[in-house]
């Protein structure tokens, strides 16, 4: 298998036979998983309730196919302005009104079983402490069949890949446009502290404003420039974070 994701230790693909005990601890908290995440992925489908909380840009990811000399990338919500610090979580609960699919999903997954197949299993984080044969909630029955929590838990896993792909269109066609450019954040905290952010792509007004009739037509269509204005309005989270970065400094 490929390299685990981010806030997970060991991805292991989930076998009816060789863990037909195992059992989870819902209750177990996983927000240490996170805590030291300054960001995290985000679907479209999220934009909505997201862009109201944490401001939403665009990074680059990996490399560009070797075909093609544009990049690929996705759009992550931002918890924090500093490596490592995420402002969103407080006494060891999730402050925020929003939690991305991201983080909910944890501690399942779906990937692939080899690099360059398409084959996509269910996959659990094999170290996470809340896996155990003695405690928790069931994940097969007794003759083998996956129980309904685990059932539940696989179409969240299901719908949040169909979501990350249509996502990965949306970029897709963000980066053909070419309406994407490099962005920075400068900000000074109250203790006197600067902080500047970069590394981050954000949507260029002036292409979106120049953009041909028909594309604009396109985009409106496809329900594409709603998650762009979701975008722009979601960047004046970048100063509500300053705020909360100086109020976690003091």
């Amino acid at each position: 298998m490929s390299a685990s994701p981010l806030m997970y230790g060991n991805l292991t693909p989930l076998d009816r036979v060789a863990h037909k005990s195992l059992r989870l601890k819902t209750e177990l908290p996983t927000l240490d998983r996170v805590k030291g995440m300054n960001s995290m992925f985000l679907a479209v489908v999220e934009f909505a309730e997201a862009c109201k909380e944490y401001p939403i840009v665009f990074v680059r990811v990996g490399e560009p196919p070797a075909e093609s000399a544009k990049p690929v990338v996705a759009p992550l919500a931002v918890l924090g302005l500093k490596p490592a610090s995420n402002l969103f979580i407080k006494d060891g609960q999730w402050s925020g009104h929003y939690v991305p699919a991201y983080l909910r999903r944890y501690p399942f997954a779906m990937a692939r079983l080899e690099q360059d197949s398409d084959t996509i299993a269910v996959c659990f984080d094999s170290e996470w402490a809340g896996f155990s044969e003695t405690e928790g909630t069931s994940l097969f029955a007794a003759d083998g069949q996956p129980t309904e929590f685990l059932l539940n838990a696989k179409t969240f896993l299901e719908n949040f890949e169909q979501e990350s792909e249509r996502t990965r269109a949306f970029c897709q066609m963000l980066v053909e446009l070419d309406l994407l450019r490099d962005m920075r954040f400068e900000a000074t905290l109250a203790s006197g502290e600067k902080i500047d952010v970069e590394g981050f792509l954000a949507v260029d007004e002036q292409k979106l404003a120049e953009l041909a009739d028909d594309k604009v037509v396109q985009l409106h269509r496809n329900g594409l420039l709603s998650l762009l204005e979701m975008h722009r309005v979601s960047m004046g989270n970048m100063n509500r974070l300053a705020t909360l970065e100086g109020a976690t400094a003091a």
